[in-house]
Order: C-alpha cells, then structure tokens, then sequence
C-alpha cells in the first residue's frame, strides 16, 4: 500500500481522537502452535491498517495535542543471532519508507516515550490522561501479557489514565474501503479465481477433496506471489458440503454428487471470498438444478437490495424470506419456520483486511463497504449443500458484484465442463 494511503489513514484517526491524547497500537506476537512451534505470523490488522508493517514486536504511537499530530513507530533491534535462525527484519529506515512514519525508533526505547508523556508530556507539557489502546482480546504484547494486562499495569502506576478501546474507531475507517483497498481486493477475486479453475481441471469421480484443494492453492498463489489464503479452503463434496465449515478435506468425490468450494486468496492482506457449487459429473441433476435456481435467485436478489442504508441484519432478513417463500413454492419446506433447518447462517459480512472484518451487523451500509452475498441450501439427508458467494461493493447506486466474471449460472458451468474445460 502506498505510503500516501497509510498516511491518510493515521490522519483519519487522529481526527477521531480527542485532544490532549495519545493512542498505541500493538503488532503482536506469534501465537503457539505447539511446544516450540508457532503458527505464521500476521501483525495485528489493525495495526497493519495503520502502518503496512507486519513484523512482530512493533508498535505505533500517535500524540495529538492541540494543532500538532506527532507519530512514532517502534520495531525491535537488530538481533544476530534471530536473524541466523529466522531472516531479517526491517531496519528503521526500511520501516519508515513502508510506513511513512517519520519517527522510528527501537521497541526498548517504548517504555522511557510512555513514562514521559503520562509523566509531564514529550516536551514537558503537561501530562496526557487519555489513552486509546486496542484491547483486542487475542492481543499479546507478549507470550504471556495481553493489552488489558499491559493496561492494567499502567493504572496503577498512572491511576488517573482514562482508557479507550481503539478497536472500534479504527473498524470505523476500514468498514469504507479507498479506491486502492478495492483495486486489492479485486486482485484477490482474480487470484481466486485462478485456483478454482485449476480445481475445476481436477474434478472427477475418484478424485480427492484434498487434490481439488491443493490445485486451488497452488494456481491462486502463483497468481498472487504467496500472497496467502484468506482462510483455510473449504473443498467439501456431497454430504460434507452440509457441513458449513467443513475441516478435513479428505473425502473421494462421487458420481451425481456435488462438491462446494468456499475458498479465497488474499492481494497485499485483502481477502477474496467466493463459493461455487459445482457437479462433479459435469451436469446438475433436475433436483440439484432446483435448488442450485433457489440459492442462485437468492443470490441475485440480494445484489438488487443490498445499498446504503441498509444493515446486515435486515439484509440477511430478506435472504431468509426469499429462501423460505421460493422453498414453499417449490415443495422443498413444508412451513415457513422450517427454511431455518436447511439454511442456518447470514448471509452477509464485510470483507476486507479479514476475511470477516468485524463490523456491527446493525450499523447501516454505507459507500464504500465491501460484503459477501452467500445465501445457501443444505440438505443433509440427500447429501446436497449449495452456496453462491460473491463479494458485493456498495456504491451510491446499489450494490456492485466484484466477483461477477466468475461464472455462476447453471449454462456456463455445464458449458465449461463440456467443453473439456
């Protein structure tokens, strides 16, 4: 992300927080997987939002006094002996120019900037009282200390610090993605798309879930460079498919059955999110047809009623009517209640530096956002789960189907698999 774009961003927020405040944002630490292993690391987004850094250990410090925004971001040393093990690190000078921020300094030197300015300001002013910490819960500073804990310890050497979670004011600013966010995220639509159709070219009686899944992650991130995953892919065939986060892709696909895939990669951290439901024989059955209309009708009436104004709640509402009214119409429920048997989940959530970015299902849509559209219809006792996801960017005008050159209707997939693919 171009520096310009992160410096907007801080400037963003500074206009949110109050005068005479500071605000500190942690990167994290590397979770443990087991004993001495840990899972990959990906610095906190909020902090990666602000900064374009993902390095561990590192921290952004934000001053607002009066007319003046001071920034400060904070990485860890050069350590020899880590680089042996475990590569580079940036150096402050390479941290500036990702950052834009001016002000780098050691993660050491941390704990002397806080004690000066709850103690008589950067420059002897007087000391700051409010302080705005994102208490992510899942955030360590360290392997044993979390924000509230590093909070904590702060009150009772500064009892008269007032404390605000950052969190929600920095969801505010991701929720309206710039021009840039979503030249990335189409990217990754793009990179998605490049995995299933290597997992399309693999389908077949026989065939493992797990190949399909392999095929997808090796075309989406040649496409992307290892961009990533957006999260681990969901390749689920027959019965499985009923299963919405189904984990274990190890199933052999069937003749007359359907496989679901639910899979997305990422473009500088931004997530695709698309699911296909496609027949392994190349044909939809006249059962798997009927319902693969409903989901599909479903999905498409939601583009037309999604748009500024509307919340996901009252969006997920709709799809729940829709699925319901047409499964009534076509015999496939029996009462309206009984739609929630074989569709169970929202059909909607905002997609951007997480796959789930965490906005308030009750905030109204607005410019900006990017959603998903994944209704579905899930069928355990014939073996049949479908879902049709796309990801949707709310303009003035509706919503806009970014993922709309991914194709979807029944024509085009029979069309492809006859045409040897």
């Amino acid at each position: 992300m171009h520096i310009n774009e992160l410096q907007s961003r801080r400037a963003a927020l500074f206009d949110k927080m109050e005068d005479e405040s500071f605000a500190l944002v942690f990167a994290g630490k590397p979770k443990c997987l087991s004993a001495d292993q840990d899972y990959p690391f990906e610095s906190n987004r909020n902090f990666f939002y602000l900064t374009g850094i993902n390095q561990e250990g590192s921290s952004l410090l934000l001053i607002k006094r009066g007319a003046e925004c001071r920034e400060f971001l904070f990485i860890s040393p050069y350590d020899e002996t880590k680089e042996k093990w475990y590569g580079k690190k940036l150096t402050p000078e390479e941290a500036k120019l990702v950052s834009g921020v001016n002000n780098v300094l050691l993660t050491p030197y941390l704990t002397s900037r806080l004690d000066r300015l709850l103690r008589q300001g950067i420059d002897e002013e007087a000391p700051m009282g409010l302080g705005y910490f994102d208490l992510s819960p899942e955030l360590k500073i360290e392997e044993e200390l979390d924000v509230k804990a590093f909070v904590g310890s702060l009150h009772a050497i500064y009892p008269g610090l007032r404390v605000v979670d950052l969190a929600p004011m920095v969801f505010d600013l991701r929720a309206k993605k710039s021009e840039a966010e979503v030249g990335c995220i189409k990217r990754a639509i793009e990179h998605t798309k490049a995995g299933l159709l290597r997992a399309y070219s693999l389908i077949a009686p026989g065939a493992y879930e797990y190949e399909l899944s392999l095929g997808f992650f090796q075309a989406s991130q040649s496409s992307n460079a290892l961009g990533g995953l957006s999260f681990p892919s969901i390749v689920a065939s027959g019965e499985n498919g009923t299963t919405l986060h189904y984990p274990n892709p190890q199933s052999k696909l069937k003749e007359g059955t359907l496989v679901l895939f639910d899979v997305g990669a990422k473009e500088e951290g931004y997530c695709g999110d698309i699911s296909r439901t496609i027949p392994v024989d190349g044909v939809y059955s006249p059962r798997q047809r009927q319902l693969y209309e409903i989901v599909l009708g479903c999905n498409k009436a939601v583009i037309g009623f999604a748009k500024p104004g509307i919340t996901l709640r009252e969006l997920n509402a709709f799809a729940r009517d829709y699925l319901a009214q047409r499964c009534l119409e076509e015999g496939v429920i029996s009462s309206y209640d009984d739609i929630d048997r074989i569709y169970f989940h929202s059909v909607s959530h905002h997609i951007g530096l997480d796959d789930h970015d965490p906005m308030d299902r009750d905030k109204p849509l607005e410019e900006g956002n990017v959603i998903s559209d994944e209704p579905g219809l899930y069928i355990k006792e014939e073996g049949i789960g479908i879902r049709i996801e796309d990801d949707l960017l709310i303009t003035d005008r509706g919503a806009k189907n970014l993922s709309s050159f991914i194709p979807k209707e029944i024509e085009e997939i029979e069309h492809y698999f006859a045409a040897g693919r």
